[in-house]
């Protein structure tokens, strides 16, 4: 399993994690209690619920860089352009918005 946390305005949001079931987000219990919460994304609402895809999100897709950086990205650190949260936990540590995406590192042995 790979799983990210996820960054709005510098405060964890939530967390993205990829299995053999697809791709799950779920809203962190202290950002919904929060003063304002604000949604990630229109397409993730705020729910205490778990968001689940057979792909990865739409929103955290379009996070991924395209065209020549893409290519920059996949040349210097090996990565394979179809594995979508390898990019995105590769990438997106500092993306122009609100949101980004810190790889959680597996202890599991």
């Amino acid at each position: 399993m790979r799983k990210a946390e996820i960054k709005f305005n510098k405060h964890t949001a939530g967390f993205l994690s990829q299995d053999e079931n697809g791709f799950h987000f779920s809203y962190e219990k202290n950002y919904l209690s929060s003063e304002k919460p604000i949604p990630v994304s229109l397409t993730l609402p705020l729910q205490d619920k778990a968001f689940d895809s057979p792909v990865l999100f739409p929103f955290f897709d379009g996070l991924i860089p395209e065209g020549w950086l893409l290519d920059i990205a996949e040349t210097n650190w090996k990565l394979n352009p179809r594995d979508r949260m390898g990019l995105l936990l590769v990438c997106c540590k500092d993306c122009i918005g609100a949101v980004s995406v810190f790889p959680i590192e597996n202890n599991e042995s």
